[in-house]
């Protein structure tokens, strides 16, 4: 038998408008920058700019709800209503420019130089070497087969049957092993070791051997494993030496580099420079927040557009091909409107989010001292400007903000609380800097091992245990006491 009823169900759906406004907030200042650029490109009833006359607010609503003629052709976006998601914070727009640039900066981007590669390097320095035609191609090859760190990680005899499988290159191991030795003459010293012992070594050989190096590289070959593990006191049974010789051969050791390819590589490769969203200064004892110039370019709809429906407006004949024209017009200007109100949003939002931030770190933000940091979670921020945690998220995740100490990333200000021995809640960032100073100030000669470290920190009124300070120690990037020691 059937049956009808009617069933009342409530539910929430994002519109596309909306799903764009959030992805625009997510976007750190050079994605937005390009994410501007293509809505430039794409829809042409949008420019960037100052605009001629002055009422260039909207274009004229009377003017535009005259072309409703045919409700059977309207188009989507006429159906959503922008302030309906879209709130009116009343932040006034100077506190959105920034004056980082003039208007008739026109290139803002940074020149760079293009350096000769690393590879390319190593494959000029062989032109220096008497090499027959045979010889050079095992060279090229062996060079081709050296990673960004300078390593070659690949078995001699892999290398044979690559050359011969790929290149149509025959040869054997003892040839390849010749022509690695004539690589371990270039620079970087070290370049086309196949380990780090190797790497190590090869630099130690290529320096004026004193009493110290002979030593290292006595160390190196014989004694690797206990160096590595600093096993000392071993070493020093082993040589019969003082201290002081092994603490000069350890010197001479820890001068060389670990990364022959990555020293070349750093000052070579085009750097990728961090560009903030905002600002924070102190004037005066007062911290004044300011957004990136960048992300609040001045938009307005196009002039052109707006006449093109003025004209259809004063024909009197309206035939289809028209009606289909100002479609097409109606939905790029209905466009271009949402993009420049979403714009709006985008940075209002970022900048009431980034000033509740602010006041709740303002001890942090007035002097520096990371121990002032406070706990904050999303949540706490979300509460105070009453929006979304969801929303605070896309802003923290990804904006860096330039403070008088420095480029931050946002979410770096986020923190667990913990409990101090009043009962406090304390950041756990806190805990960690506390936890590097006293590292940082121990005996490396003794250095402390983790329950020594939790004793320490309780006894500052941080009681935590032994395996929240390793969890901790290696948040920090900070090894084990063993692998502190020096002599």
């Amino acid at each position: 038998m059937l049956k009808q009823h009617l069933q009342l169900k409530l539910s929430q759906k994002l519109s596309p408008q909306q799903i764009q406004l959030m992805k625009l907030i997510q976007l750190p200042t050079q994605a937005f920058e390009q994410r501007l650029k293509e809505e430039l490109v794409e829809n042409p009833a949008l420019e960037a700019g100052k605009e001629e006359s002055a009422d260039h607010d909207d274009y004229a609503d009377d003017d535009y709800d005259e072309y409703d003629d045919f409700d059977n052709e309207r188009i989507d976006a006429d159906e959503i209503n922008i302030d309906e998601y879209l709130s009116d914070d009343e932040t006034p727009d100077y506190k959105l420019q920034a004056n980082n640039y003039s208007d008739d900066d026109e290139d803002r981007s940074l020149p760079f130089a293009a350096p000769v590669s690393f590879h390319q390097d190593l494959i000029n320095q062989l032109n220096t070497f008497i090499l027959s035609d045979s010889e050079r191609e095992i060279a090229e090859f062996l060079v081709g087969s050296i990673d960004d760190m300078g390593y070659i990680r690949r078995d001699i005899q892999d290398i044979v049957d690559d050359m011969a499988f790929t290149q149509g290159i025959y040869t054997d191991e003892k040839n390849v092993e010749r022509i690695l030795n004539i690589i371990h003459e270039l620079e970087p010293s070290g370049v086309g070791a196949r380990d780090l012992q190797e790497c190590l070594l090869l630099q130690l050989r290529h320096k004026t051997p004193t009493e110290a190096i002979e030593l290292a590289i006595d160390i190196l070959e014989n004694q690797f494993d206990a160096f590595t593990k600093k096993h000392y006191d071993k070493l020093l049974q082993k040589y019969d030496i003082t201290q002081e010789q092994l603490r000069k051969a350890i010197d001479e050791i820890e001068k060389l580099n670990p990364k022959p390819g990555g020293s070349f590589d750093t000052n070579s490769r085009t750097v990728e420079h961090v560009v903030p969203d905002f600002s924070i200064r102190l004037i005066d004892g007062e911290l004044e927040l300011s957004l990136n110039g960048r992300n609040a370019p001045e938009l307005h709809v196009s002039k052109d557009y707006q006449e093109m429906l003025q004209t259809y407006k004063e024909s009197r004949e309206k035939s289809n091909s028209q009606k289909d024209a100002v479609q097409f017009i109606k939905q790029k200007l209905d466009s271009a409107k949402w993009f420049i109100d979403a714009i709006k949003q985008r940075n209002e939002t970022l900048f009431v989010t980034m000033n509740a931030i602010m006041h709740y770190q303002e001890e942090y933000f007035l002097d520096g001292d990371e121990t002032k940091l406070k706990p904050m979670i999303l949540k706490d921020i979300a509460d105070m400007v009453g929006l979304d945690i969801s929303t605070v998220s896309r802003v923290a995740n990804s904006k860096y903000v330039e403070t008088p100490y420095g480029t931050k990333l946002i979410k770096e200000f986020f923190s667990e609380a913990m409990k101090n021995d009043q009962g406090e809640d304390v950041s756990t960032i806190e805990i960690k800097k506390i936890l590097q100073n006293v590292i940082e100030d121990e005996d490396k000669s003794k250095p402390l091992p983790d329950d020594k470290l939790a004793d320490i920190l309780k006894e500052k009124g941080y009681p935590i245990a032994r395996r929240t300070i390793a969890k901790y120690r290696e948040q920090l990037d900070i090894p084990v006491a063993r692998m502190r020691k020096k002599i």
